[in-house]
């Protein structure tokens, strides 16, 4: 995380504020300012109430994400799942024990930036931490994103997703009457954030896919509550367990998709011990913001990409900005049909997601919508080359059937006409410099 931030100030991409920011809405308001203003990374040095500064906006766009991989601009899907397919062979490998560092320092939540980010937010919460958390039954570790809602230095209240491995870790436990031991890293290194977004088979383990990342297993430490294992480069580490039988009100919070999400009672996480780095830095993320979304997006892209290069050829790219509910495939046509073909088969690459696919030529920036909406209002009819299936669940997490049914848009050209349209350009337009004219 450190280098990270050095790095990012070396290379002019850090908006560093020294004013006192208040984290009750203030820090987000800030933040989200600084997104629709450059999108640079934020680092606030003044947090009324706390100590640490706080990194905002660190995972903030394709562009870095392709950096931090190692990925070309458009080569983030094909990177990912190269990562993926290394994953299994780095499961026993993952990690280099080390002994605890002795210069952590001890501290409580409460000692931690308590920060509330929207207007009808129950409190303060957590929204960068990873859980990571071991099976009770076959020691597989999962690395998962959770929003924790402070209540005091004891009690966080956590949010599990039925569809997500740590819910199914904490039932199992549950089950035979036990705790749940469990860990949340806050300021982890961009391969194991990276990683907690990934989707993987249930026998494998996100920190092998942080290992084959850095192609370098996962200096870590053991544990004061538990056995598992602390990757050494996290900024801040609570540790506690998953209470069994224990449900209490969290919420209401405003998530991913930009509404809130009402009050439930939801998972109690008993909090055992705080400590940090020397000189910790806190990585605070924006609800349903860039920083939020472009690893959702991504991730979720790199699934769609894998589904559609194993059953179709000519893809190039996949885009799931801005919301992730939406999905922008972009193609080299190979025959009369063939866009109509991929959105068929892009509508069952991702459950959850792909509620609206359109399909676009090479020609087209698929991370710009408007361009996407100029392709397919210029290239041909909208009655025929729109496609709506019904009645198709959706989100898993829609009591309502909000997310039910598909859209499709074939956005390309006819493919017998590629050449009537060509784009106008106007010659030497790239070179061009304003400040030599103005």
């Amino acid at each position: 995380m450190q280098k990270l931030v050095d790095d990012l100030r070396a290379r002019d991409e850090l908006l560093i504020v020294r004013k006192e920011v208040d984290p009750c809405h203030e820090l987000a308001a800030v933040t989200r300012a600084a997104q629709h203003s450059g999108n640079k990374t934020v680092l606030f040095e003044n947090v009324r109430g706390s100590a640490m500064p706080i990194v905002s906006n660190l995972y903030n766009s394709r562009q870095r994400l392709c950096e931090m991989i190692g990925a070309e601009p458009e080569g983030f899907c094909a990177r990912w799942n190269d990562i993926h397919d290394q994953t299994k062979s780095r499961v026993g490998n993952e990690r280099t024990i080390i002994d605890r560092p002795a210069d952590l320092v001890d501290c409580k939540i409460s000692d931690l930036p308590l920060i509330t980010y929207h207007g009808k937010d129950a409190g303060p919460y957590f929204t960068s931490a990873i859980f990571l958390a071991r099976h009770p039954d076959t020691g597989i570790e999962n690395l998962s994103f959770h929003r924790s809602m402070y209540v005091s230095d004891d009690e966080l209240r956590v949010r599990l997703g039925s569809s997500h491995d740590l819910y199914r870790y904490q039932k199992a436990a549950e089950e035979k009457g036990d705790a749940l031991d469990a860990v949340m890293l806050i300021g982890a290194e961009p391969s194991l954030f990276l990683a907690g977004g990934a989707s993987l088979p249930g026998d494998w383990s996100e920190v092998a896919f942080a290992s084959a990342m850095k192609d370098a297993p996962i200096p870590s430490y053991k544990a004061k509550a538990s056995d598992l294992m602390i990757p050494a480069s996290t900024q801040i580490v609570i540790e506690g367990r998953i209470l069994p039988n224990v449900r209490r009100p969290e919420g209401p919070f405003g998530e991913v998709m930009g509404y809130y999400v009402e009050v439930g009672d939801n998972h109690v996480f008993e909090v055992l011990h705080v400590y940090t780095q020397p000189s910790p830095i806190f990585h605070s993320l924006l609800c349903g913001s860039n920083e939020d979304l472009s690893l959702l997006e991504a991730r979720t892209a790199a699934k769609t990409w894998t589904h559609l290069n194993n059953t179709l050829p000519g893809i190039i790219d996949v885009s799931c900005a801005p919301s992730m509910m939406n999905t922008t495939i972009k193609i080299r046509q190979q025959y009369e049909g063939h866009a109509r073909q991929v959105l068929m088969a892009a509508f069952g690459a991702h459950l959850d997601y792909n509620k609206v696919c359109i399909v676009v030529d090479e020609d087209v920036d698929i991370f710009d919508l408007n361009e996407v909406m100029w392709a397919f209002t210029t290239r041909g009819r909208a009655d025929t080359r729109t496609m709506v299936i019904p009645d198709v669940p959706g989100f898993y997490r829609d009591a309502n059937k909000d997310h039910w049914g598909r859209l499709g848009l074939d956005a390309t050209w006819p493919f017998h006409r590629a050449e009537e349209f060509e784009r106008k350009k106007i010659p030497g337009e790239e070179s061009i410099d304003l400040a030599d004219y103005i």
